[in-house]
This record gives C-alpha cells, structure tokens and sequence, in this order.
C-alpha cells in the first residue's frame, strides 16, 4: 500500500506557504515563483486555510475584486488534512469527495508537506507500469 509518506518522499523537502495577512497578490506571485497552485496558510505555525489559484478566480476575479487589496484570510478555504499512514487510495477518495486538489500533510499539528493530485496521478501511472511489465514478463515466462 502505497502512503502519504511514500509521496512525500519523492518531493523536495519543504512547503512554500502564507499568512491569512498577506494580500492575495503577493501570495499569487509566491505561487508563481515556486510553481505550485495552492499555499497552506499558517498563522503562528498552524495551519489555518489553503489558498489556491481557484480561490482567487472565484474570489477576486469574478467578484471584480482587486489582489492587492485583499488579504488571503478574505479568500482562503478549509484545509482538508492528510496524514503520513494515509494511502494513496484516501487520498484519491478525499480529494473527488472534498473536490480538492490539495492535501496539506500534517502529524502531531505540524505542516510538514503537501499531496497534489499530480502526485497521486503520477503514483499510479507508475504503479500501474510496474505492474503491466510485471504481467507481461509472466506471460513471457521470463
């Protein structure tokens, strides 16, 4: 079975995150800059909220808003948390449950990383390679 700790191994160490305080500009050109489409957002090291690129389509763009003056805690959403036992298979479940495609990895109140669904996908097209070529050197008897 296939974990949250097993994703999380083959990323780079590390999270890029914001405060609910930071305007919805800065934090969209953090997000440029490190080329991810979510920030966890953190206040006094907890997490608080997650802030995505759909966060602000919705929340800015088409309420005619502007990213300057807003403040990410304006836009910011619920986090739906993982933890490192988790499988890859709850992870799948929450993110078409929750409509999601960030989960921000936390143990003993921690941020300690973040599951894409571009890790959960790129898991599986491997799992499945695997077992494909598996399948195939059976057949082949080798």
């Amino acid at each position: 079975m296939i974990t949250v700790r097993d994703l999380l191994a083959n990323k780079p160490a590390g999270v890029v995150t914001t405060s609910p305080r930071t305007s919805v500009y800065d934090a969209l050109a953090s997000m440029a800059e490190h080329d991810v489409g979510a920030l966890p957002v953190l206040e006094r090291g907890k997490i608080v909220g997650l802030l995505s690129e759909r966060d602000y389509a919705r929340g800015v763009v088409l309420r005619g808003r502007t990213s300057r003056e807003t403040a990410v805690a304006e836009l910011m959403t619920k986090p739906v948390l993982v933890r490192l036992c988790d499988s890859i298979e709850h992870c799948m479940t929450l993110m078409t449950v929750e409509r999601v495609r960030h989960l921000p990895v936390v143990e003993a109140g921690e941020l300690i990383g973040i599951v894409t669904i571009g890790d959960v996908v790129k898991q599986i097209i491997q799992e499945q390679a695997f077992q494909i070529d598996q399948l195939e050197n059976y057949i082949r008897g080798v």
